[in-house]
């Protein structure tokens, strides 16, 4: 919309002693007149251009001009000058265009330099001042001789026209505080949250945006990379010949200089055989130092803790290097694909896993979207801000894709904001990121805001001492080791925690002895809340026989998730997907199960992914003597769970006698290894 000012100014005015045409491209002179023109001082309070306007500089018009343009909601730039600043009756001319006047020349394609395909704001507009030197009247002086104020597209509001490129500014103070920053490594955004901190302004208000930050850095960028990428190779094969499971690739570009490297370490390749089910792929982040794009694949292990599986340093940001990357991962993988992947949204990257990872569910991480909500929404908001994200919350929580659909129309009609691009954005993404479209896909319970800050902190390790790019791999290796060292003790302090049961349902202390603290603290969660719930056979023609239960809350009467469970096959879902999302049954299939008198969880809906599981297999097998003490510690472990289910039953007992028995025996018939060579038992292959 027109600003008050802009609606009042939708007419041409010209000096009439200077007829000439109003096309910009005129390029004739004619001599003004100083007849019936008056003096403004920049001091008064004209704040609408008009002719006969002086100005002792064409800068002091530039810059009213330009003030009057952020008003209306527009901006300009000086568009050409004409005549000559001559002697006696010379003059000079001079024009100030809108932003979006002319239109942009058509580039010659060339098949050897990549085009960049970016749309242009200009669309012919016909809004210009236009000023002339006069010198016939003692000190020479300029006059605005042209004014037209008629624009052929939309003026911005305030609180938009500030992002146009001629209102964001840095200045020398901000830049030298920005360079500072990028020396102690830390990300550009981090950058603008710190400096929104240190001015007191809201998220947002900043005079430059993000883009504006990363070309400066740019700008001042050494030109010291290629012997940094040299650097950096040679530290990868170094890695490679230490430990031949290290993996790592590369491309170079047409001047065989390093175009992106991917790499992943031993651990996170046995890591990602368990836990590769879910995987969050961060491109957020950014090398300052080096202006480098940054992509980290991360997921959660059994303890609900961050596993790294791999890293990425691009060139560019395209379709084409995200597809290099993706196909890199998979190499690292042996060709195994996530089930499903969250990133950031970046429409390049969409595009190239629908490309690689065709199975791959792909969704965007929502914690990555809200940390843009203050720079989207507060200036548009305002006060009613916090009570708009409440409701998105609201929205995003929903089950039902249409009371989301129906609520989200409603809220854009609440909030006035049916011409805001983010919102329209959102909707029309809203199937890779609203959980009512994604309930039946697994993700491991990475959309919390738990998980995000716990990611966010282990990325942020490795990225808080950016020093020589030869030295980041490093860097992430000692970071993966701390973490995983960290990991150790704290699984071995849940482990020792002793588990408070709650409802004493046989249920319960089974998925106890299986599941990790910290997944059966969530199974737990729905156990105690399952007892709040009723369950009614139904009589549905979908169903078939006495497999449909309709679950609800005890004192609700109308609604309920429906449960479908088929005993004889051990199968059992529910409508609310909570199983296929997060790994943990729903308290709607556990109200079933106990009403059914289960008392024990289906092997199947106890994934091995959340079970009692430090390491894997192969791990195992490639111990040394350093860890046989452990090994031992978690072999006791392991009997006193059996002697404790075992003691339940006389069935239990009789089984595990039998098994226990064949079992001796077998290891009895094994040579005992020597005390160097002990912890590399053949029993481990036979296992």
């Amino acid at each position: 919309m027109m600003s008050e000012d802009a609606g009042r100014m939708l007419v041409m005015y010209d000096d009439p002693s200077d007829q000439r045409s109003l096309s910009l491209d005129e390029t004739s002179s004619t001599e003004e007149s100083p007849d019936e023109t008056r003096l403004s001082l920049e001091t008064t309070a004209d704040s609408v251009p008009y002719i006969g306007q002086r100005f002792a500089t064409h800068d002091a018009a530039y810059e009213f001009y330009s003030e009057y343009a952020k008003r209306c909601g527009f901006s300009i730039r000086r568009h050409r000058t004409e005549g000559k600043d001559g002697v006696g009756k010379g003059l000079t001319r001079r024009y100030f265009v809108c932003h979006r006047a002319g239109n942009t020349p058509v580039k010659t394609l060339n098949d050897s330099k990549p085009q960049r395909n970016r749309k242009s704001s200009r669309c012919g507009c016909q809004a210009y001042l236009r000023i002339s030197k006069v010198t016939d009247l003692g000190p020479a002086e300029w006059r605005v001789t042209g004014f037209v104020n008629h624009h052929n597209h939309e003026l911005l509001e305030p609180n938009q026209v500030r992002f146009l490129p001629a209102y964001r500014t840095i200045s020398d103070a901000d830049k030298n505080r920005i360079l500072m920053f990028a020396k102690t490594g830390i990300s550009v955004q981090q950058m603008m949250r710190l400096m929104e901190l240190e001015k007191c302004v809201e998220p947002g208000y900043l005079p430059f945006t993000e883009k504006d930050v990363r070309n400066l850095l740019q700008s001042f960028r050494k030109s010291d990379q290629e012997d940094e990428s040299i650097d950096l190779l040679r530290m990868c094969r170094n890695n490679k010949d230490k430990d031949p499971n290290f993996k790592f690739e590369y491309t170079l570009d047409s001047n065989n200089r390093l175009d992106n490297i991917a790499w992943s370490y031993a651990s996170s390749v046995q890591s990602y055989e368990i836990y590769g089910d879910a995987v969050v792929f961060d491109t957020t982040h950014r090398l300052t130092a080096f202006d480098m794009p940054l992509g980290i694949w991360v997921g959660v292990n059994n303890y609900g803790m961050p596993c790294f599986f791999g890293c990425v340093l691009l060139r560019e940001e395209n379709s084409m290097s995200f597809s290099w990357a993706l196909k890199a991962f998979l190499g690292f993988m042996n060709g195994k694909a996530p089930q499903t992947i969250l990133t950031d949204q970046n429409m390049c990257l969409k595009e190239a896993i629908a490309i690689e990872m065709p199975s791959t569910k792909h969704a965007l991480c929502i914690w990555m979207i809200v940390a843009k909500f203050p720079s989207w929404f507060n200036a548009v908001l305002g006060e009613r801000y916090n009570e708009w994200k409440a409701e998105f919350y609201r929205l995003y929580n929903l089950e039902s894709i249409e009371d989301f659909e129906l609520g989200w129309r409603d809220m854009v009609d609440f909030f006035g904001l049916h011409t805001n691009r983010h919102i329209a954005n959102l909707f029309a993404l809203r199937t890779l990121w609203a959980l009512p479209y994604l309930r039946s896909h697994f993700f491991a319970g990475m959309t919390t805001t738990g998980h995000s800050k716990a990611i966010n902190s282990f990325i942020q390790r490795f990225l808080s001492a950016q020093t020589r790019l030869a030295q980041f791999v490093e860097q992430v290796a000692v970071a993966v080791d701390f973490k995983d060292q960290a990991a150790e003790q704290q699984t071995m302090q849940q482990n020792l925690q002793n588990i408070c049961l709650k409802t004493g349902a046989p249920m319960e202390s089974h998925a106890a002895s299986v599941l990790t603290p910290f997944a059966f603290s969530k199974l737990q969660e729905q156990l105690v809340l399952a007892a709040h719930y009723a369950s009614f056979q139904m009589d549905d023609a979908s169903f078939q026989m006495d497999d449909g239960f309709l679950v609800r809350h005890h004192t609700k009467l109308e609604g309920g998730r429906k449960v479908y469970w088929v005993p004889r096959e051990g199968i059992i879902s529910c409508s609310c997907h909570q199983f296929e999302f997060s790994g943990i049954l729903c308290r709607h299939a556990l109200r079933v199960l106990s009403t059914g008198n289960c008392f024990q969880i289906p092997d199947r809906y106890l994934p091995l992914r959340w079970r009692r599981i430090s390491t894997s297999p192969a791990k195992l097998l490639q111990s040394t003597s350093s860890d046989h003490t452990e090994r031992i510690q978690l072999l006791q472990s392991m009997v006193s769970t059996l002697v404790t289910e075992s003691a339940k039953s006389k069935e239990r007992l009789d089984i595990a006698t039998e098994e226990v028995s064949i079992l001796l025996s077998r290891i009895r018939e094994q040579p005992v290894a020597s005390q160097g060579a002990r912890d590399i038992s053949p029993i481990h292959r036979n296992l």
